[in-house]
C-alpha cells in the first residue's frame, strides 16, 4: 500500500513539474518604465510627470540617505533621512498618485552621488549596526510614504566590497522578508570602483535584487547605437541572469541621448526581447522640456511584441 500511493505522489508531481518550469520560463513583461524624482528641487511634482496605462511606472524618490541633516552632513551608520523634495512629494501626493494610476508604483533610491556639497559616501560602522539602523529607519519611512521598493545607489565607499554586499544585501532581504517592499534594484555604473562593490553584491544576493538600473548615460556623451548596445552586452554578461534597464538622462550630457539614437538601440533590444525597460535621470530636469521623452519612453515599451 506504501509503495503503491509514493509511486502516485511521483507520478502527480512528475505530471505538475513540467507545467511549473514552463510558467518559470514565461518571458517577463517588459514594458517597465521608471524615473527618478525629487533630488534636484525643482518643484516636480508626480502629476507633472505622464503616466501611459499600458506600462508598469515606477517613480523613485530621491534620496534617502544615512547622514545627518545638519548644514555640514555627516554620516549616521544607516538612520536614513530624507533628503528628496518632501514638500513637493509628500505621502500624501503618494496615495494620490497611486490612486489615480493603478500602474504606478514608488520606491526610494538610497545614497546618490552627493549630499550637501560633499560626496555621499558609504561608510557603516559595522554590518550588525548598520542592518539594524537602516531596517529599523527605512521601516519607518516606507510605511510612512506609503512606498513599494528600493533601489541602491551608493556611488562613494569607505567600505570594502565585502561590507557592502552584506549591509546591503542583509537590509533587502530583512525588508522582503517583512514584506515592507516588494522590489529592489541597484543603480551602477563603469566605474571599477563602483563595480567592485555591486557585482560583489550581485554574486552574492542577486535572487533578491529585481532590476539592474544600470547608469548608460555615464558613458561618454556622444555614445553611438554600436557602441550602446555593445555597452548593454557587457553589463548583461556582468549582471548575469539580472534584468539591465536601459537609460537616459535629460539634456543628453552623458552616453546615447534620446536625440541621437537612444530609441533606435531601444527597437533593436525589443526586437530580440532583450529590453526590460527604461528608466530616466531625472524628471527635475525633464520637466523643463515637456518629458517629450518620457512620452516616447513609454509609447515604445507599450507596443505588443
Amino acid at each position: 500500500m506504501e509503495f503503491s500511493m509514493l509511486f502516485i505522489t511521483l507520478l502527480v508531481l512528475q505530471a505538475i513539474s513540467p507545467s511549473q518550469a514552463s510558467i518559470q520560463a514565461a518571458p517577463a513583461r517588459s514594458d517597465l518604465f521608471r524615473e527618478y524624482i525629487g533630488a534636484e528641487f525643482k518643484n516636480v511634482r508626480f502629476t507633472d510627470v505622464p503616466v501611459n496605462p499600458k506600462v508598469e511606472f515606477h517613480f523613485i524618490l530621491s534620496f534617502a540617505i544615512d547622514y545627518d541633516t545638519s548644514t555640514s552632513p555627516s554620516p549616521t551608520n544607516g538612520k536614513f533621512n530624507i533628503f528628496w523634495d518632501s514638500d513637493n512629494l509628500s505621502p500624501s501626493q503618494v496615495s494620490s498618485i497611486k490612486n489615480r494610476h493603478s500602474n504606478v508604483k514608488v520606491a526610494l533610491s538610497l545614497g546618490g552621488d552627493s549630499v550637501g556639497t560633499a560626496y555621499a559616501y558609504f561608510n557603516p560602522s559595522s554590518v550588525d549596526s548598520w542592518v539594524s539602523n537602516a531596517v529599523s529607519s527605512l521601516t519607518r519611512i516606507i510605511q510612512q510614504y506609503n512606498l513599494d521598493g528600493i533601489d541602491i545607489d551608493y556611488e562613494h565607499f569607505q567600505a570594502d566590497p565585502d561590507t557592502f554586499t552584506e549591509c546591503i544585501g542583509q537590509l533587502i532581504t530583512a525588508l522582503k522578508r517583512n514584506r515592507v517592499i516588494s522590489f529592489a534594484s541597484i543603480a551602477p555604473f563603469d566605474d571599477d570602483q563602483v563595480q567592485s562593490h555591486y557585482l560583489a553584491l550581485w554574486r552574492k544576493y542577486g535572487h533578491q535584487i529585481d532590476y539592474v538600473n544600470f547608469q548608460f548615460y555615464a558613458y561618454d556623451q556622444g555614445t553611438t547605437v554600436p557602441q550602446f548596445l555593445n555597452y548593454f552586452n557587457t553589463q548583461s554578461s556582468n549582471y548575469n541572469g539580472g534584468k539591465v534597464l536601459v537609460s537616459f538622462i535629460s539634456g543628453g550630457s552623458g552616453g546615447l541621448s534620446p536625440a541621437d539614437g537612444f530609441f533606435t538601440a531601444c527597437s533593436k533590444l525589443k526586437s530580440q526581447n532583450q529590453l526590460h525597460g527604461i528608466f530616466v535621470w531625472s524628471a527635475d530636469d525633464s520637466k523643463a522640456d515637456g518629458f517629450r521623452y518620457e512620452k516616447q519612453s513609454q509609447d515604445l515599451l507599450a507596443i505588443p511584441h
